[in-house]
């Protein structure tokens, strides 16, 4: 069968969602961390940001983090690559919508694993800490909305 006549492949959504994951997780890091200093990963955990010492390891980890968001950018954009070498159908919607997606199935995991279970940090520190539930669970339903529109975007694009 000639190179024109072949069927196309589904877009690469799970490339996608894996670029959402690590591009959300870059947006958390570097505003939530870096440019608003509202929390630091280990800032919640006995880890404290008000000292050297502290300071230096609440960066490492932060770093940690970031390398984990960079890796996941790369495995995602090799999968894109490789998704398109093979024939895979692009189309701009299916892709942004499993960007989407991926950032709103970060915020879940991260909220629901660092903010609740773990206990590492929460969104907002620089508030009242009777305050910080609510920038949790505004941070969760920011994911469940981005996760809920990515799929929406996803299911209708063009086949």
């Amino acid at each position: 069968m000639s190179e024109t006549h072949r069927a196309r492949r589904p877009p690469p959504v799970g490339a996608g969602l894996l670029l959402g994951l690590g591009l959300g997780g870059f947006l958390d890091g570097i505003v939530l961390h870096q440019i608003l200093q509202w929390h630091h990963m280990g800032s919640s955990a006995g880890v404290p940001v008000d000292t050297v010492a502290g300071l230096q390891i609440n960066t490492l980890l932060d770093g940690l983090f970031h390398a984990a968001t960079w890796l996941m950018v790369l495995i995602g954009l090799v999968l894109l690559w490789r998704a398109v070498r093979r024939g895979a159908a692009l189309s701009s919607r299916a892709l942004f919508g499993s960007g989407l997606a991926g950032f709103g199935l970060f915020n879940l995991v991260e909220g629901l694993v660092n903010h609740h279970l773990l206990g590492l940090h929460h969104v907002n520190e620089t508030v009242p800490h009777d305050q910080w539930m609510w920038w949790d669970l505004g941070f969760l339903a920011s994911g469940v909305l981005l996760l809920a529109l990515g799929a929406l975007m996803i299911r209708t694009a063009p086949a």
